[in-house]
């Protein structure tokens, strides 16, 4: 028995603590009543067990040929670490001579409530974090002469590499990096005599390159700082305010911009362009934004110093390059210019996909040029505080297994750090795209470009048909009603016929008293092969994305379900089995985080940020308030504090420009300031208090969702007026709310006195 003593830290879902291994010992006794399988025959079954937290090792029983009740009375046995969540897999198969064998159910099994040395018999009736990582590397020392075919194959099963093969040679080596947990085997196939192999296994540097943790990095704290002293002297300035503000005064302030195509771009731009004018700017801590709202947001922090300059440069450049014809994108030279560097990154070692061509031609549509720009270099734009810090948000999908409102987990990108909500685990965005392995760097690529995420920000292209199916035929009731079944109840319960019977003698610690309640053990039903197909065609990805996954190899800790932090991002039924998460998978797709809802609020809850204000820039046409009440009702069924979303029966039938949300009753719940994308009074007035004359009157109307609107998700050229008509009703939008806007920023800079509020965490 061997006790490992590694670290992390302490409350995360990874964490890594003192830890003992331990031997389990299945033993898979028998099933019954299992039924006919096939017209003429009963089942001819046999079980496959498998524990994802201990790699390469996975068993079979032998075949039980035309039988309803098999028995097997077969052990096997795994090596564990009782630190770890330990899902055990049992699947029963019915072997076919002629078609692939059909899996009639699947049994996942939480062992982490057996007791050491203690025999106990579990029968499943259907009715009713990371560990230490080894580094084993493999020398040829001698051999006769080699001919040029001679190769030598090792295979080490659970290992980051899994299988190597070389041409041997004098300097002929292999090198594997595994658990060191794991009962490793290594196997190989010599296709040459004479050969000797020196192997030497060693433990792994401890340090991780992966940022476990879900408190803000130490970039983003020092960031903090600087910027609330740009933020006091804007707010001193605006509000008029007698006194200069101390820092845990200062409140903090959002934009949270949703997504919405070139409407959403163009857009975005007048609405910063007012804050600007109005000398707001300076009061945004933090600017947030999807889909559409990331160009402008990606052009911006080009520039270091954007909100310190007139914007009407970048307006200018979008305004030239939205109003040309997009078909040049798809020229003869540009094709062979995607195809060029597409191909160069295939050498670097990055997964190119459909979605690396969508950001090439975004690219070429929004600049005409290629711009040399990575995310980690819009840290200059921070160095003094002198912008918000930008959050990208995207949405973690499976490739082929889900539809996205099944399985859909928040990504987080900004120039200090990328990572997941939901696990509190990130990497720097020079990293991304590199291959990791139980949170160690294993090999580094070089980072992307920015077009290339911004490619993944809006990846509107890897739907499966389930999700076009919901999206052409959902509601708003449809939406509210998909929140209250994932959220509230993740719960299973579809009978089958049938018991089977498995007997765990184990030596394991006794389970941990925590409050989860997650279910003990979870049981899948395939379904037929025909039905497996369906669903196949139904939930798989034609045109998925693909990036190299920087969780693979990580385990979950065993109490992870009880984790707040963890708890409130889990919204599926997978979330209560470590198998079937991220870490599991090799690689993450990546898709516009408008699939689920068309917001980046979630970038504003992580811990550490507490937002007093947030101001929301919507750029939907369905309904004025219909992504609001949805990011409420989602929120709150997190356990989130968020603002009733209640506007009156005139709002409803008449949105204004502005609308304040507020819950006195909730101190910890942001005042929201919401912006629909309205004409309003536009119409009728050039500027605030200005009214058109009757030659002006024209200039006011603005086609927002008529059939022949300019303005639709899909078109990405706009004639020139159109533009401008579009950046001055959001300008004129911002601006005629500034006194609404003003009483706002007094409102949250009053809660943020320390007589107003109860003793807490500052930010």
């Amino acid at each position: 028995m061997e006790r490992l003593t590694p670290r992390g830290p302490p409350g995360h879902p990874h964490q890594r603590e003192a830890s003992t291994c331990w031997r389990l010992t299945v033993r898979v006794l028998e099933a019954r009543g299992l039924g006919w399988a096939d017209l003429l025959s009963e089942a001819d079954p046999y079980v496959v067990l498998q524990l994802p937290t201990a790699p390469g090792t996975k068993f079979k029983t032998k075949t039980v040929t035309n039988s309803s009740h098999p028995v097997w009375n077969e052990t096997f046995t795994f090596l564990i670490q009782s630190q770890v969540k330990n899902i055990l897999e049992l699947t029963l198969y019915d072997e076919d001579t002629v078609t692939q064998d059909d899996a009639w159910f699947k049994v996942l099994y939480d062992v982490s409530d057996l007791l050491p040395g203690r025999l106990l018999r579990k029968t499943f009736s259907l009715r009713a974090q990371a560990r230490e990582l080894s580094r084993l590397d493999v020398h040829v020392v001698s051999k006769a002469v080699a001919a040029d075919q001679d190769e030598l194959e090792l295979v080490l099963k659970g290992s980051y590499e899994d299988t190597q093969t070389s041409a041997l040679g004098t300097a002929s080596a292999f090198c594997f990096h595994y658990m060191a947990a794991q009962e490793a085997e290594l196997s190989g196939c010599l296709k040459a005599p004479g050969v000797k192999l020196q192997l030497k296994a060693e433990s792994c540097p401890e340090e991780l390159a992966v940022h476990l943790g879900f408190d803000l990095c130490a970039e983003e704290r020092a960031f903090l700082s600087r910027r609330k002293q740009v933020v006091a002297k804007a707010l001193k300035q605006a509000l008029q305010l007698d006194r200069d503000l101390q820092e845990d005064e200062v409140p903090v302030v959002g934009i949270m911009a949703t997504g919405g195509g070139a409407r959403a771009m163009t857009s975005l731009y007048g609405h910063l362009l007012a804050l600007q004018k109005l000398g707001l700017l300076d009061c945004v801590t933090y600017f947030s934004g999807i889909s559409g709202s990331t160009w402008t947001m990606a052009h911006l922090y080009g520039d270091p110093e954007w909100s310190q300059k007139d914007l009407k440069g970048p307006i200018s450049h979008v305004r030239e390059h939205l109003a040309k014809s997009k078909l040049e994108a798809f020229s003869p030279d540009c094709l062979a210019s995607y195809h060029r560097e597409l191909a160069q990154r295939a050498e670097q070692g990055h997964t190119t996909t459909f979605v690396d061509l969508w950001g090439l031609v975004l690219e070429f549509m929004l600049h005409g040029r290629v711009v040399d720009q990575k995310l980690s270099g819009q840290r200059a734009a921070l160095e003094q505080g002198q912008n918000p810090l930008p959050l990208f948000l995207s949405l973690s999908v499976k490739q082929n297994d889900l539809q996205t409102l099944d399985f859909k987990e928040w990504v987080e990108f900004s120039p200090y750090e990328v990572g997941f909500l939901k696990y509190g685990a990130f990497v720097p965005p020079e990293l991304f795209g590199s291959e990791f392995f139980m949170g160690r760097l294993m090999k580094r690529l070089p980072e992307s470009r920015i077009c290339f995420l911004e490619g993944i920000w809006s990846n509107i292209f890897s739907l499966n048909l389930l999700d076009a199916w919901y999206d052409f035929t959902s509601s708003g009731d449809t939406w509210r009603q998909h929140i209250r079944d994932k959220i509230r109840d993740l719960g299973i319960s579809k009978p089958l016929t049938g018991p089977i019977s498995v007997s765990l003698d184990s030596e394991v610690p006794p389970a941990s008293s925590g409050n989860s309640s997650w279910p003990e053990t979870l049981w899948m039903q395939p379904g037929t092969a025909l039905a497996q197909m369906f669903k196949g065609f139904l939930t798989s990805r034609p045109l998925y994305q693909h990036s190299s996954n920087f969780l693979r190899g990580l385990q979950m800790h065993k109490d992870y379900c009880a984790q707040k932090a963890f708890t409130t991002w889990a919204d599926c039924q997978s979330d209560s089995s470590p198998n079937q998460l991220t870490p599991q998978e090799p690689q993450l797709c990546l898709v516009d985080a408008g699939y689920f809802i068309n917001t980046s609020c979630p970038a504003m809850f992580r811990p550490g940020r507490r937002l007093d204000l947030i101001i929301s820039f919507d750029y939907s046409l369905s309904s004025p308030f219909e992504v609001l009440q949805q990011t409420e009702l989602d929120f709150r069924a997190r356990g989130l504090p968020f603002p009733r979303v209640e506007p009156s029966p005139k709002d409803r039938r008449q949105p204004r420009e502005c609308h304040l949300f507020s819950d006195p009753a909730c101190p910890d719940a942001p005042v929201v300031l919401h912006f629909p994308l309205v004409n309003a009074s536009f119409k009728d007035h050039s500027a605030p208090g200005v009214q058109r004359g009757p030659a002006e009157l024209s200039a006011g109307q603005i086609d927002l969702t008529g059939v022949s609107s300019p303005y639709s998700m899909f078109n990405m050229t706009y004639k020139e007026e159109d533009f401008d008509r579009l950046v001055q009703l959001c300008d004129y939008n911002v601006r005629s709310s500034q006194d609404t806007i003003l009483q706002a920023l007094r409102t949250v800079l009053k809660n943020r006195a320390p007589e107003a509020r109860p003793p807490r965490v500052q930010t």
